[in-house]
């Protein structure tokens, strides 16, 4: 589980987040939505430590993080950042470094290593494109590629930002199984979304950012029910035969 407790953070004098407080348990899959300069990219660096939180406390499994190594942190919460560069490797290679947080001196990796990284590339369908430079490939396959790193480091918390970029329906879809079968599993995934509908579709928690304040934690049920994405964002849903959708203006 992830806590958060009153915490603030930002860049430089500047705080981005201001006194969020939330719980993040695990066998759930959390989406994290909010307006453009909200701070839900911030949040996940505050999480992992790549930001320090000004004032407040974040927790992982009841350990505060400024008591965890940024390689403890590592071994607790695999992080896929929004922005990504393309290294000059295979696909296989680049999914093999979410396990160097486990690798000692040589740093070699193990069979068991390299069943991992085979086992996450299978899980978001890519095993075929293992032997593939990353720039010859899709952005889709490429996205699917990073997920798979992030599978491949075997938390029991997964950040992931923005996800679903340059996937099409039907990657998107076979991701959010993915992510459902993750949380069934036991594991804490987090997902910040763009895509109201889908994250209220697929997640058993939503948390709304407005301003770097957390404005509603429930479930899609409750801030369906809340009016809240009506106040943050200014349009309108539906819910109908058990699916969420976006209510559009009549012509």
């Amino acid at each position: 589980m992830i806590t958060l407790d009153n915490v603030y953070a930002g860049y430089g004098k500047v705080h981005i987040l201001q006194g969020v407080s939330a719980r993040f348990e695990n066998n759930r899959h959390i989406s994290v939505v909010g307006p453009n300069g909200s701070g839900k990219s911030t949040l996940f660096k505050a999480i992992v430590g790549l930001i320090p939180c000004t004032d407040g406390k974040i927790s992982i499994d009841g350990k505060g993080l400024s008591d965890l190594k940024q390689n403890d942190i590592a071994k607790k919460v695999s992080y896929l950042p929004q922005s990504k560069s393309i290294p000059d490797m295979t696909v296989a290679q680049m999914v093999l470094h979410g396990r160097f947080p486990y690798l000692s001196y040589p740093r070699r990796y193990t069979e068991k290593d390299k069943r991992i990284a085979l086992e996450a590339m299978k899980a978001v369908g890519i095993e075929d494109l293992a032997g593939s430079p990353l720039y010859a490939i899709s952005g889709g396959m490429r996205q699917n590629a990073y997920i798979a790193m992030a599978l491949a480091q075997d938390t029991d918390h997964i950040l992931l930002d923005e996800p679903t970029t340059y996937l099409d329906i039907s990657h998107q879809l076979a991701l959010a199984k993915t992510i459902r079968t993750l949380a069934d599993s036991g594991k804490c995934v987090i997902s910040v979304m763009h895509d109201l509908v889908l994250a209220l579709n697929i997640s058993d928690d939503i948390l709304v950012l407005d301003k770097g304040r957390a404005v509603a934690f429930g479930t899609p049920a409750d801030i369906f029910n809340s009016s809240i994405i009506d106040r943050v964002f200014g349009i309108s849903l539906d819910f109908n035969q058990n699916s969420y959708s976006y209510k559009y203006p009549p012509r």
